[in-house]
């Protein structure tokens, strides 16, 4: 067990000596930088594995996991050995490579890494995040997958993954993240997101601001993309809400020729059930609920039942996500205006009468302005604290920020302390929540696991 440990440890430390775009501070988005051609030919050495099954790409500032998650719980459940490749992890590396929701080994990470080291060298200047990439493909074609979900990390038209041939690609919101290096503007993001739309392959876009939204559908028709508008294809309702997801029914679909008849009058009548809360997480369901009847229209044969089980079964965490209800903690990965204003929506929906006490710590390159700005007034205490990540922000500049709001906050070097803080503010009616980056969430998740050996 030590000796696999260390190896693990080792191949980690290997595939972290690269060139880590993720860890680098103020970096243009560019062709010098981010070359797909660099990571074609490094596929090519190993054999092209990408085209050893179907492929669905997913780009999106946000929602873009959890509309992956149901989707490869959906295919799953549909008879379908489905890979998922996300980015980046909460708690440990292995999240980012799985087959179902069965993460990679750490015994099969480690020969994967073995495997793959002759090739690197053979390629120059290949990024930490393109070996990732090679290795999950490369995974995925070993255990024979029929299709793998696989998550853009950044951007889209320079992404290592944008060099699949995918049966279908989606779209989910985009707003306003990584600004020092896709753009300042949304219509400068969303051309970056718009980079994995291709010739033909057809996309599933959720609801988008109406600037971003020209963007896609121009750059699909350029493309000669069909698109279908998830928001405007079907309508859902919420049935039922609790802490520990909420049910829905599909209350409208507004082009029946897309669906087999046969399963019209049967997704009437199904009540769904997602183990996710917030209203965003009802539009992601959206998007995964077209994207799947699509697929079906595709070839697949997934029944209504096995999507209703599929959605059932979903596992996403980070987001929105019960770590104890004795104390209440809750752990959320927003880390953005936009993340941060459907948190805040959360809040209001479901602990009105709750005290409020917020972990928080962002990257800096995040709008760290613009969250506590937005989430100030809705908590009643404040803990700021950075975690170990190299893109962490300071404490001291989040005092500085913080103080300009004019917020009284309480300020932690480290996320154990804030842990601690926060559990001594709290009582029966006190929800403890953590946000502003998902290295936030994990650090407070694993420190709770660690101190409780639960993870409820």
């Amino acid at each position: 067990m030590e000796k696999t440990k260390q190896r693990y440890q080792q191949a980690l430390d290997y595939i972290y000596s690269f060139i880590d775009y993720s860890m680098t501070r103020n970096l243009r988005y560019s062709a010098e930088k981010f070359n797909l051609d660099r990571m074609r030919k490094f596929l090519q050495k190993i054999g092209n594995p990408q085209t050893d099954y179907e492929a669905i790409h997913v780009a999106g500032t946000k929602g873009k996991g959890s509309t992956s998650a149901m989707l490869t719980s959906i295919l799953t459940n549909g008879g379908y050995r489905t890979g998922f490749y996300s980015s980046p992890h909460m708690i440990n590396f292995n999240e980012r490579i799985r087959i179902g929701n069965q993460m990679i080994s750490k015994q099969s990470l480690v020969g994967s890494v073995e495997w793959i080291k002759p090739y690197v060298e053979q390629v120059p200047e290949l990024t930490t995040f393109e070996i990732i990439t090679a290795i999950a493909f490369k995974y995925f074609s070993d255990k024979k997958v029929h299709d793998a979900l696989i998550e853009v990390g950044m951007g889209g038209r320079f992404d290592a993954t944008n060099v699949i041939a995918p049966k279908l690609t989606v779209i989910t919101p985009i707003s306003h993240d990584h600004m020092k290096i896709l753009g300042s503007t949304l219509i400068k993001i969303a051309e970056e997101k718009a980079g994995i739309i291709k010739k033909g392959v057809p996309l599933v876009i959720a609801t988008q601001k109406e600037n971003v939204r020209r963007v896609l559908q121009n750059t699909a028709l350029e493309k000669g993309a069909p698109v279908f508008d998830a928001h405007e294809m079907i309508s859902l309702t919420i049935t039922r809400k609790t802490l520990d997801g909420q049910n829905f029914q599909v209350k409208k679909i507004a082009e029946e020729e897309f669906i087999d008849k046969k399963n019209i009058e049967e997704i009437y009548k199904k009540e769904f059930f997602i183990p996710l809360i917030g209203e965003h997480q009802l539009r992601n369901a959206e998007t995964a609920l077209v994207s799947i009847l699509l697929l079906n229209n595709l070839g697949y044969e997934i029944t209504i039942n096995q999507i209703d089980q599929g959605f059932r079964t979903t596992k996403w965490p980070g987001r929105f996500e019960c770590i104890s209800k004795t104390p209440l903690i809750f752990i959320d990965g927003a880390h953005n205006s936009e993340s941060f204003r459907k948190f805040k929506k959360t809040l209001d929906e479901y602990f009105s009468s709750y005290k409020k006490v917020l972990i928080f710590g962002a990257s800096e390159d995040k709008e760290v302005e613009f969250m506590l700005r937005i989430i100030g007034k809705t908590v009643n205490q404040v803990i700021l604290t950075q975690t170990e990540h190299p893109r962490a922000m300071d404490v001291g500049e989040l005092k500085r920020i913080s103080t300009k709001l004019g917020m009284n906050g309480i300020f932690s070097k480290n996320v154990e302390d804030s842990m601690q803080i926060a559990l001594k503010l709290s009582n029966t009616d006190t929800v403890i929540l953590a946000a502003g980056s998902l290295f936030v969430a994990g650090a407070i998740k694993k420190i709770w696991m660690e101190q409780t050996g639960r993870r409820r």
